[in-house]
């Protein structure tokens, strides 16, 4: 084996795969949306060299601004309430024993098992006015007002719950295995010492499930500003672009409005955006060096 890994072919050999899906799956998409960002392509014919005008309308686009605000409140949803529910139900998750803590795991990652397209329909019949499951609930309860959920007054908290609630599963599920490979050890010293739960949670938990919170946040970012399919299955970016988000302000504008060098443009700005989220969160996870 040892020979194996010495030999500079062989080696170059088991990467190559690699490297060249790198280049041609990744990368290259990439060259080529830079280019097409810079032109007038409208994905037939010949594109034509515009240089930044595609990024100075983007400056003055209001549904693009729109966009970008809807991402960041859907990320500021995934950190601020998604996120934090999660690891507390996967700290919980992980005192239960025997078939229960099995049986509660599958539960809440059900939603993530389930076709985005069902999901999105299943929503549709919840938040209708007329006969869905939401009005009915309320009245039940003496309230008699029928609510448009997906009014452009309330569409998007209504698309951000759906978002937060289908997301649910996958962090709880991460957090879950960060925290069953914490050494037990830790958590029986702890005991005799005294801790309690809550104590336990913040002075061993979390400071050790600090890498796996870094990594789930940051694909909670990500995730933020690459949201199109529950999207667009549920309200297409409206009522009147109240629920935009940016890739799927980028789908309409380069497959329903053919304008793809548009569409590029935005994919750059996107592509630049995550690039900046994941530098700015490593730097703030970043261990800080004691002199």
């Amino acid at each position: 084996m040892n020979k194996v890994y010495g030999n500079k072919a062989a080696a170059f050999t088991l990467v190559l795969p690699g490297v060249l899906v790198f280049l041609f799956a990744v990368l290259a998409p990439i060259c080529l949306s830079v280019y097409y960002g810079f032109t007038d392509y409208s994905g037939m014919g010949k594109e034509v060299w515009i240089g930044l005008e595609n990024y100075k309308e983007l400056m003055r686009d209001r549904n693009f601004g729109r966009s970008l605000v809807n991402s960041l409140l859907l990320a500021l949803g995934f950190i601020c309430i998604q996120h934090p529910l999660a690891i507390l139900t996967a700290a919980v998750l992980d005192k239960l024993r025997g078939k229960a803590e099995g049986v509660f795991r599958c539960i809440y990652f059900i939603p993530n098992v389930i076709s985005v397209a069902v999901i999105a329909y299943l929503w549709k019949f919840i938040y209708n006015p007329d006969f869905g499951l939401l009005n009915n609930v309320l009245k039940a309860f003496g309230y008699k007002v029928q609510i448009n959920w997906l009014s452009q007054q309330n569409a998007i908290l209504s698309v951000l719950l759906v978002l937060i609630w289908h997301g649910f599963g996958w962090g709880m599920l991460i957090y879950y295995t960060g925290i069953k490979n914490i050494d037990p050890v830790l958590y029986e010293a702890a005991s005799i010492d005294g801790a309690g739960w809550w104590k336990t949670f913040f002075k061993i938990t979390l400071p050790l499930m600090k890498p796996v919170i870094q990594i789930n946040v940051t694909m909670a970012v990500i995730s933020a500003l690459k949201q199109m399919e529950t999207v667009y299955l549920l309200t297409k970016g409206g009522p009147n672009n109240a629920t935009q988000f940016a890739a799927n302000y980028l789908y309409q504008q380069a497959f329903k409005a053919f304008r793809y060098g548009y569409g590029n443009a935005i994919g750059v700005v996107f592509i630049v955006i995550c690039v900046l989220t994941t530098v700015v969160l490593n730097k703030v996870f970043k261990d800080k060096e004691i002199a």
